[in-house]
């Protein structure tokens, strides 16, 4: 295999890989928006706003007012969070 086409299948993976990671995220936020303060210890959306982990899934205590799961507006105020970190 010459070394154009192996760099050209390898940026169509890599763009194909980018791409549906933005659809799932796309399709999950419809309607959804950052709820801080209600994540159970290890159900965090993604990095939380202190720094302190960067990655889904690593809140290490409940309720932490830095960490975010996804929630509509109503179901944030029915649950206590807030759309800003606190």
């Amino acid at each position: 295999m010459n070394k154009a086409l192996f760099t050209a299948a390898l940026a169509g993976v890599i763009a194909t890989g980018f791409s549906a990671a933005y659809a799932d995220d796309s399709k999950m936020m419809e309607g959804q928006a950052k709820c801080y303060g209600i994540a159970k210890a290890g159900q965090n959306a993604c990095a939380n706003a202190s720094g302190s982990h960067a990655c889904k899934g690593q809140a290490k205590v409940d309720n932490d007012k830095g960490d975010f799961v996804l929630a509509t507006s109503a179901d944030c105020a029915k649950a206590g969070g807030s759309d800003k970190a606190m």
